[in-house]
């Protein structure tokens, strides 16, 4: 039996309005983070898999390369990176101020099975690329189909 439900149309305005608040609030309020920067510290990264190996990589674009420092605890890739300024200028002096210094860090938790060890890491026009091999046992294996 199907039941009847009185209609009330300003219930759904009052959702809409609701709604609109919140928008206008999380949406316009908030400062958004500028494509590339670093936000609030974290490094962005790109993880992948190959048949071979798990791949890392995340822009550090003006770190020297003694700067950078990649450690491994069980299956957790840190990369900690640190910006430092050129030059002192006052304060009063800038016009505009977008470039951030100071450290970044990223905690990555990797899958199983990979030669943490046998890691290699490559830093290039402000790329750091991190490769770890996979496990003989967990590489990808192919089987023939016979028939009979």
């Amino acid at each position: 039996m199907a039941s009847i439900v009185r209609w009330e149309p300003f219930r759904d305005m009052v959702t809409f309005r609701d709604a609109m608040e919140r928008m206008f609030e999380e949406g316009l309020l908030r400062a958004p983070v500028p494509f590339g920067s670093w936000g609030d510290g974290a490094l962005s990264v790109d993880v992948y898999e190959t048949d071979e190996s798990v791949v890392i990589k995340t822009s550090v674009p003006g770190v020297k390369v003694e700067d950078i420092d990649v450690s491994v605890t069980g299956d957790t890739l840190t990369i900690k990176a640190e910006t430092k300024e050129e030059e002192e200028i006052k304060r009063e002096n800038y016009l505009r101020r977008e470039r951030r210094f100071g450290s970044m860090c990223r905690s990555v938790t990797l899958p199983g099975g990979l030669e943490m060890d046998k890691g290699e890491a490559d830093y290039s026009d402000g790329i750091l690329t991190l490769t770890f091999p996979k496990a003989e046992e967990v590489k990808p294996k192919s089987i023939t189909v016979k028939t009979k």
